[in-house]
């Protein structure tokens, strides 16, 4: 950005990230245990809307989620080969475990002392993801929206479109599904699809005529969706002068990508506030877990807040499938692709995409930020 536009740092770094202050600096792929940061009123505002709670409520939940997040790696690890998976339950305010049933007592001693409560269960995390994984190896029908573990059923669900339920395909699709493993089949009322868009006004990047948002600032440029543009293509900024380059993109299959960032611009570790909440600083890269909150802003529908519901998702795109994503009830329209996804004090990762809007409900996936930054030897640009 230049320098003669200071008071649009935050746009020109980060034209769409979520929002939420992150703890420590963070190398490529590592994630940054939380430090009690202090939480902005916008951030809490947003909660309160999106998740119908008081603001005391919104900040009991941010304390919760980040103990449950840095309880995770070591309940995992005192689970051993019987952990099923795990969830922040939003009820009792921890971070739940799976453990399958054969599980010793002092393994769910172990699990229970890192801070979690035990849940127990028929399959193994294992089980579960090799089931997922043979689906992974096959080409779904467009009737297919996607599938994912789910830790909390302990199966593998399959989204379904409800108009295509009956189509032979997908029923060919479902058969094979269930031969892999456990398998649930949810229906669901629109495919998925991407977030870019047409050229528009407002605070975005462009490449050609489509709209995306920035992500998360790294040192020497931005990371973004890759269903965006190809690398060698030149983005602009906001006002429409030359930002700088797709170095590397992916998409289907994966849905990242990295810009790299000159000709007067530079990157902050700035999350944008759009005038309705402040700009946020970022810290770091924490994974939060199922059932964590989870906020983003977007050059179109600026700040939205829900929920973590599954990790490492496959989504059916029409353009194909793409693997590993993180699904939220977040809503997101078109424009918003590519924007951080936030969650608690840590940078999650960028939107890919979804169904639905701001205005009747949906949901969104997006790449999780670790994954690009190892992919692409990356540093995570942090206050």
């Amino acid at each position: 950005m230049r320098r003669t536009r200071l008071h649009r740092v935050a746009v020109a770094a980060l034209v769409l990230l979520g929002s939420w202050a992150v703890a420590g600096t963070s190398t490529a792929g590592a994630a940054t245990p939380a430090t009690a940061p202090t939480t902005s009123p916008g951030l809490l505002q947003a909660m309160q809307r999106d998740l119908g709670l008081s603001a005391q409520q919104a900040e009991a939940r941010l304390t919760a989620e980040r103990a449950a997040t840095a309880a995770e790696p070591k309940a995992r690890a005192a689970a051993g080969s019987a952990y099923g998976g795990s969830w922040f339950d939003d009820e009792t305010g921890r971070l739940t475990v799976a453990v399958t049933s054969g599980a010793s007592d002092s393994t769910l001693r172990a699990v229970r002392t890192a801070g979690a409560t035990v849940r127990t269960v028929q399959h193994s995390a294992r089980q579960l993801d090799t089931a997922k994984a043979r689906l992974d190896s096959t080409s779904a029908p467009q009737g297919v929206s996607g599938w994912r573990v789910d830790p909390k059923a302990n199966t593998v669900v399959v989204d379904v479109v409800r108009a295509a339920r009956s189509d032979n395909d997908v029923q060919r699709f479902l058969s094979q599904a269930r031969a892999a493993g456990p398998v649930t089949v949810r229906t669901v009322s629109a495919p998925p699809r991407t977030f870019a868009a047409g050229t528009v006004g407002g605070d975005p990047y462009y490449t050609g005529n489509v709209r995306c948002s920035i992500g998360f600032s790294v040192y020497g440029g931005f990371v973004t969706a890759g269903h965006c543009g190809q690398p060698g293509a030149g983005v602009s900024g906001w006002d429409g002068s030359y930002i700088g380059t797709f170095q590397g993109s992916s998409f289907p299959d994966n849905d990242y990508a990295w810009v790299s960032v000159g000709s007067g611009w530079w990157t902050v570790p700035v999350v944008l506030g759009w005038g309705t909440v402040p700009d946020q600083l970022v810290r770091g890269s924490a994974v939060s877990p199922v059932g964590a909150s989870v906020c983003r802003s977007g050059s179109t529908t600026h700040w939205h807040c829900g929920t973590v519901l599954a990790l490492n998702e496959t989504v059916n795109y029409s353009q194909g499938a793409v693997h590993q994503l993180t699904k939220t009830s977040v809503c997101a329209e078109p424009g918003d692709s590519g924007g951080s996804f936030i969650s608690g004090d840590q940078a999650q990762g960028v939107t890919s995409g979804g169904w639905g809007n701001c205005s009747g409900g949906g949901e969104t996936w997006f790449q999780p930020v670790n994954e690009i930054l190892n992919r692409y030897g990356l540093t995570l640009h942090t206050a």
